[in-house]
C-alpha cells in the first residue's frame, strides 16, 4: 500500500470521483491551471480535467458558494473550495438559509449534492482573517453534514462520501496535515459518515479531539503511557452526523473525558460534546468533563503569542493528570 501525504490522497479522491462521475466539477479561487489552490490540492486537475470542470472564480466567496447552490439544484454536483474558512462569513446566507434548508423548505423534492471545501486553524502566522477554527457556526445549522478529517486514509474515503451524498456538506480541513503521511490503498473505498474512529485503546480517560488536536493528543497518550496512564483516543471524523454511541461507550469504560480542539472556548463543539456526554453518560463519569480549547481571543498574528493561543500537549497533558 503506498504511503502518501493528506494532500496527494484527498487530490486522489477527487480524481476519482471526477473520473467517475462527469456532473462532478470543482470551483474556487486560484484552483486552476495557474496556481492549483493555496495549498496545492488541485494541483495538476485543470490539465486533466479542463477549465469547465476545474473552474477558477472570482474573488467572490458569496458568488462561489450561490453559484455552487444553483448548480446543484439543477443537476451538477459542484465541489466548491473556499481559500480560508474564515471567509465562509461572506457566504453564510447561501450556506445557511439557502443550502442547509433547501430539502426542507422544498418538502424533500428538491436535494443540495454539494461539497464545501474549506482550511481551519492556525499555526502559519497569517493573522486573525486566516486562522480561525468556526467548526461550531456550522454544528449548530440543521441540513448540514460536516467532515473533519484528520488523517490521509480518511480524507480520501470521507471526500468520495461527501461528493456522492445528496446533501450540502462542509468538508473542513487543517492547515498543518497537508503534509502528514499515511498508507492510503489506490483502489476505491468509502467512509461513513457518523463513525468516529478509535485510534488509541486506554483505559484510563477518554480524549476526544479534531483535526491536529488528534495528532497532538496520540503524542500525549504516548508520554503518559510512560507514567502509567492508559489515554483513549477518538478521531469523531464527522461531526455531524456526530457517532455518540462510540463516545458515549469510550466514556462507560474509562470514566473520565477530556474534549480538544483548536477553537475559541465559548460556544465550541467541545461544549456540545461536553454537555451530551453529561446528559447521556453523567453516572458513569468518576470526574468532572475537562475541555482543552483556545482562549476567547483573536488569533494573534505574532508568532509567540499565536503559539500561546493554540492549545498545545503540555495542556493536553495537564488537563488529563487532573482528572486522573
Amino acid at each position: 500500500m503506498p504511503e502518501m501525504t493528506y494532500r496527494e490522497a484527498l487530490k486522489q479522491g477527487l480524481r476519482e470521483e471526477m473520473q467517475r462521475d462527469e456532473r462532478v466539477f470543482l470551483m474556487g479561487e486560484d484552483i486552476g491551471l495557474n496556481w492549483g489552490g493555496a495549498f496545492k490540492v488541485t494541483k495538476g486537475l485543470a490539465e486533466e480535467f479542463g477549465v469547465e470542470r476545474v473552474r477558477d472564480t472570482p474573488i467572490s466567496e458569496n458568488t462561489i458558494v450561490g453559484a455552487a447552490v444553483g448548480a446543484a439544484i439543477t443537476g451538477l454536483r459542484p465541489v466548491a473550495e473556499i481559500m480560508f474558512g474564515d471567509l465562509i462569513t461572506l457566504a453564510m446566507d447561501q450556506v445557511c438559509n439557502q443550502a442547509a434548508k433547501m430539502h426542507y423548505m422544498f418538502g424533500g423534492q428538491r436535494s443540495v449534492p454539494m461539497v464545501i471545501r474549506t482550511v481551519f486553524g492556525g499555526g502559519k502566522n497569517i493573522a486573525s482573517h486566516h486562522s480561525q477554527s468556526l467548526e461550531a457556526w456550522f454544528m449548530h445549522t440543521p441540513g448540514l453534514k460536516i467532515a473533519v478529517p484528520a488523517f490521509a486514509y480518511d480524507v480520501k474515503g470521507l471526500i468520495k462520501t461527501a461528493i456522492r451524498d445528496p446533501n450540502p456538506v462542509m468538508f473542513f480541513e487543517h492547515k498543518l496535515v497537508y503534509d502528514k503521511k499515511e498508507e492510503v490503498p489506490e483502489e476505491e473505498y468509502l467512509i461513513p459518515f457518523g463513525e468516529a474512529k478509535i485510534r488509541r485503546e486506554g483505559a484510563d480517560v477518554t480524549v476526544w479531539g479534531t483535526f491536529i488536536m488528534v495528532h497532538k493528543s496520540l503524542e500525549v497518550a504516548e508520554e503518559l503511557a510512560k507514567e502509567g496512564i492508559s489515554v483513549e483516543v477518538i478521531d469523531p471524523r464527522t461531526l455531524a452526523p456526530l457517532d455518540k454511541k462510540t463516545l458515549i461507550e469510550s466514556v462507560k469504560k474509562t470514566g473520565r473525558l477530556v474534549v480538544v480542539s483548536e477553537e475559541t472556548k465559548t460556544g465550541a463543539v467541545t461544549a456540545e460534546i461536553a454537555a451530551m456526554v453529561q446528559e447521556e453518560a453523567f453516572d458513569w463519569l468518576d470526574a468532572p468533563v475537562k475541555r482543552v480549547n483556545a482562549p476567547d481571543t483573536p488569533v494573534p498574528f505574532s508568532p509567540p503569542l499565536e503559539n500561546f493561543f493554540i492549545p498545545d500537549k503540555e495542556r493536553i497533558a495537564r488537563a488529563i493528570r487532573e482528572i486522573v
